[in-house]
Formats: C-alpha cells, structure tokens, sequence
C-alpha cells in the first residue's frame, strides 16, 4: 500500500493526466481506506473540474519575463 504523500503525489498526476495505469489502481486501493486521502482525491477532482469550467487562460512566456524585468527594475 502507498503512503499517504505518494497518494497526494499520484492524484495530482491523475489531474494532469500523467499517471499510469497502475499509479490509478494503486491511489484506488488506498482510498478505500484512508479517509483522508479520499476526502483529498475528491477534492482534487473537484478542483481540477472547476479550473477546466473556468477555461484559465496563462500569459505567454514571453509577457511574464518582460513582468519580471519590470518588477526587478523597480526595486
């Protein structure tokens, strides 16, 4: 059975589609019996729903480099 950090650390794999098969067998069988983690599987699924709704868009790299030369220029 996996530990409780490797669950956080596989569901947030599950929200980015980065799991394997396995990983997703394994968080399931955990689940079942750690409240704790279920309570976070099911929240991370919630948010990860609610960001996809929001349709969350990102600055280009590009923007956030010339945002970071002005905030050090100002220092």
């Amino acid at each position: 059975m996996k530990s409780c950090k490797d669950v956080e650390i596989i569901c947030t794999k599950v929200q980015y589609k980065e799991a394997s098969f396995l990983e997703k067998i394994k968080i399931k069988l955990h689940v079942l019996f750690c409240k704790t983690c279920k309570t976070f599987s099911k929240k991370n699924t919630e948010l990860t729903s609610l960001c996809s709704q929001a349709n969350i868009k990102t600055l280009p790299i590009e923007e956030k480099e010339k945002m970071k030369t002005k905030l050090k220029s100002r220092n």
